[in-house]
């Protein structure tokens, strides 16, 4: 590029180049070299993209956390133009970082917050809020790094974040009311904890509006017995009440399904949950397929709303578990050995298709993690 005619162009004819293409290939386009990163990363180009860029949907990957890049990225697969993506995170000051999900535009990190020659046992660990496309971030108050080993971090609209673990929950907000007669102004700007008060351990916990989805093993150690409940997160600095969602119509929802799994959907009133499709009752009972169910929450009324194809599913069968994860009108499948992914896709019409994708990058086993990152240039952290 140093030899390259392109790089005798001013740079305000640049911006007008660029500023005419799609986030996704401005996020391409910044990978190529230096020059072009820092071109498309100056605040006055990224000023003119704020009046005229819609947002970037991708399913972002989470990397192992044996893995340490020296070079962090954030790998992502756009759906529309069928490409993988890569945002760079070099720009953000700590060691070992780990994307862990997102939230109108902003990325939540796993970051750690001092020397990196400490021992791991003793590192302290905090939460990064970033946004890749600007180089924007800000860190949370720090906490240890059991909460980052164990908890599942979940991140909503005026920067509400909750870790949730089996035993506890921290709540974190810049916007509670600070005209609340009975809140202390000390708690502003720092994690409030809250016994969970769950029946086990929550599973794959998802934040709709202002409140909370998870669900929970109520079995016995022999047999599993799943069942979902739900808590509202407005006034959480004053209380922590679960209550458990089921009617007597849905009979026996939870017992079709084997390890059922919550995903987000595309607006607040529904959620999807995942899971494979017991042939029988028995409690070593074979799966047949992979069932996407969803869930009205005004009408509280089940409907399916995907089942992957047999020959699709005969990839998954030798794996002893899978991963799911996605948002929106997406939801995406990984297994051991499989070496690639399945993607579930609601369209506007209404009709659904699944389709493998291809080329993920190495993650080690293959058992992929992940979540939707929606790129958008005005999220400031």
């Amino acid at each position: 590029m140093d030899s390259s005619p392109f790089n005798t162009l001013p740079q305000e004819t640049l911006h007008q180049i660029f500023s005419h293409l799609h986030l996704r290939q401005i996020a391409a386009a910044k990978c190529v070299c230096k020059a072009l990163y820092s071109t498309l990363s100056s605040p006055s180009f990224l000023h003119l993209l704020r009046t005229q860029s819609h947002p970037l949907s991708v399913l972002a990957l989470k990397p192992s956390h044996r893995h340490v890049s020296p070079h962090p990225t954030l790998q992502a697969f756009d759906p529309a133009s069928n490409r993988w993506l890569k945002f760079s995170l070099s720009f953000l000051p700590f060691s070992s970082l780990h994307p862990i999900t997102s939230s109108r535009g902003l990325l939540y990190l796993w970051a750690a917050t001092q020397n990196p020659n400490t021992p791991s046992q003793n590192s302290q660990k905090a939460l990064v809020v970033c946004n890749p496309l600007t180089g924007q971030f800000k860190t949370l108050p720090q906490l240890g790094s059991a909460w980052s080993r164990h908890g599942s971090v979940l991140a909503g609209s005026l920067n509400v974040v909750l870790v949730l673990t089996e035993l506890a929950i921290l709540y974190y907000s810049e916007y509670m009311n600070p005209k609340d007669e009975n809140l202390n102004p000390s708690v502003l700007n720092n994690w409030l904890k809250f016994s969970s008060n769950l029946p086990s351990k929550p599973r794959s916990p998802v934040l709709i509006s202002d409140f909370i989805l998870t669900l929970c093993d109520v079995g016995s150690p022999w047999r599993s017995q799943w069942a979902m409940f739900k808590t509202k997160i407005v006034d959480m600095e004053k209380s922590m009440q679960w209550i458990r969602l089921e009617k007597r119509e849905w009979g026996d929802i939870f017992d079709v399904l084997k390890r059922p799994r919550l995903v987000k959907a595309g607006n607040d009133r529904k959620v999807y949950m995942v899971g494979g499709l017991k042939s029988s009752y028995a409690m070593q009972s074979a799966c047949t397929t992979i069932l996407i169910l969803s869930l009205d929450l005004e009408s509280l009324e089940w409907e399916e709303a995907g089942r992957m194809p047999m020959e699709m599913y005969r990839c998954f069968i030798e794996s002893s578990k899978f991963k799911v994860f996605g948002g929106g009108n997406r939801v995406c499948f990984s297994a051991k050995r499989v070496g690639r992914l399945a993607l579930w896709e609601e369209n506007g019409d209404g009709k659904t298709e699944w389709r493998w994708v291809d080329g993920v990058p190495g993650n080690g086993d293959g058992l992929c993690r992940g979540f939707v990152f929606e790129g958008r240039l005005d999220a400031i952290p």
